[in-house]
């Protein structure tokens, strides 16, 4: 139920049919896309609920092996090393660390026995070792099974359910849940005057449940899911079965949340938390695996930008009580996940790059590909993201060297020069300008005026400097 797809139904008949959105889509494909922004977000609102020191949150995390109890108990290491050797012997399914194969043959037990809830002691009253023996080696060589067949009791079911959760490796909540889920007990709310009371505070307890089932490992939380659906279910028939939910938990607290190879003497004083928290989780479990609100709006934020306002509920839950203080940490949310997106887009341009100068590498020896490395060793440092697109210098224009290029020069001056003295020019030093430029255009080329005619052309260009001299400059400057 992670995925969605979309499909374009031609079928009139079909049209009418209710559309089906998962509403924890974007929160999944956050998690397998961008698994370390998704952890972070959802820690952060971990310790916002839980208090977890160092250590502990360390384990939840992964960075240290988790310190459970019993383990400095000598005698019930003796125990737990009998254990251990009745598991030796391992199957496909039973006795195997956690797979999608092993959920797919597990599963077919569980749609069974939501068919057979009325039995009375379901889960309690052991079934017969022969014809469980027979449908555990089934189970492990992947053979089709018909459970309908009547040569199966529901009871035989039930305990070899009970079975394959007992020699998993560990609990399904994981060894490193384990510190978390201790916390969730106190969550209690306060009184008037902000005073802790003994009551359990219902909501914060849900909350907390629903994120630490977020960052469980995809098979655990997918088998978590339709066990607790099913014992949800058996409770709601204890009339007939006489399985309550505290019944229930139990039986299957062990396999849940217990630590692997412990006895209720290394739990001590915690085992009345552990099997209250487990028949919670059954009470409830129909709403801890939706993720809550404001995660499923990161989660959209992330993908597509908007700024839009969260729904009323949305809202509502974020003003809930003990979630005020998220308020400040919104705007820090949103651009972290911003500058994430940003990181991604950068990551993207850069791996293209990679692969096209990997393309062109392996091209054969060339001229063409001669060419094409020399354009990208040219060009990788401008278009590489994040760096600042160098643009080069206008080109200077060169100057002209020829004879009658220095007689325009000399005459009408460089164009800023001309430019700047136009601003300030009377009307007289205007004609005076024009009159120069006449004068080249009627005499035409230095290169063919005769010596004579050159000098005149000199003089009448020295009484033109010196008149145009005398309207540019100040009348108090004539001492210069």
């Amino acid at each position: 139920d992670a995925i969605c797809n979309f499909v374009i139904c031609n079928d009139s008949s079909l049209r009418s049919q209710p559309i089906i959105f998962n509403p924890d889509f974007f929160v999944e494909k956050l998690r397998h896309e961008k698994p370390e922004v998704f952890t972070e977000l959802v820690v952060s609102n971990i310790t916002r609920l839980i208090d977890l020191p160092g250590a502990e949150l360390a384990q939840l995390m992964g960075e240290e092996d988790p310190k459970l109890p019993g383990t400095n108990n000598t005698a019930s290491g003796f125990f737990r090393s009998l254990m251990t050797l009745k598991r030796k012997e391992k199957g496909v399914v039973f006795g195997s660390p956690l797979t999608e194969e092993g959920i797919a043959q597990v599963s077919q037990l569980i749609e069974y026995l939501h068919k057979n809830l009325r039995a009375e002691g379901l889960f309690r009253v052991p079934g017969n070792s022969i014809r469980q023996q027979i449908l555990k080696d089934a189970l492990n060589s992947g053979t089709d099974i018909d459970l309908d067949s009547g040569d199966f009791h529901s009871n035989d079911v039930a305990t070899l359910l009970k079975m394959f959760l007992g020699e998993l490796p560990e609990p399904l909540l994981t060894h490193k849940h384990f510190h978390a889920h201790l916390k969730i007990a106190d969550l209690t709310l306060f009184d008037e005057k902000g005073n802790k009371t003994s009551t359990p505070d219902k909501e914060r307890q849900i909350e907390a449940l629903q994120l630490l089932f977020l960052i469980l490992p995809a098979p655990n939380r997918s088998l978590l899911k339709l066990l607790l659906d099913l014992l949800y279910q058996t409770a709601k028939k204890q009339d007939k079965n006489k399985m309550s939910a505290h019944n229930l938990a139990l039986m299957f607290a062990p396999h849940i949340l217990w630590p692997r190879n412990v006895t209720a003497n290394d739990l001590q004083e915690n085992i009345t938390k552990l099997n209250n928290g487990v028949t919670f989780m059954i009470k409830h479990s129909q709403k801890l695996f939706k993720a809550p609100a404001y995660i499923r709006e990161c989660a959209r934020l992330h993908y597509l930008g908007s700024r839009a306002h969260a729904s009323k509920d949305d809202l509502d839950l974020l003003t809930s009580p003990g979630s005020k203080e998220l308020q400040p940490l919104k705007s820090q949310k949103r651009s972290r996940l911003d500058s994430c997106h940003q990181e991604e887009t950068q990551q993207r341009t850069e791996e293209a790059l990679k692969e096209l100068f990997r393309h062109v590498h392996n091209m054969p020896d060339s001229a063409k590909k001669k060419k094409l490395l020399r354009q990208f060793n040219k060009h990788s440092a401008v278009l590489t993201p994040g760096s600042e697109v160098l643009t080069s210098p206008a080109p200077r224009r060169t100057r002209s060297r020829s004879f009658s290029g220095l007689i325009k020069r000399k005459v009408l001056g460089t164009p800023v020069i001309l430019e700047r003295k136009s601003r300030d020019a009377t009307p007289e030093a205007e004609r005076v300008s024009k009159e120069n430029i006449h004068l080249l255009q009627k005499c035409g080329s230095p290169a063919h005026m005769s010596p004579a005619k050159l000098k005149s052309l000199e003089g009448q260009k020295e009484e033109s400097f010196r008149r145009m001299r005398g309207h540019l400059l100040p009348k108090d400057s004539s001492s210069l």
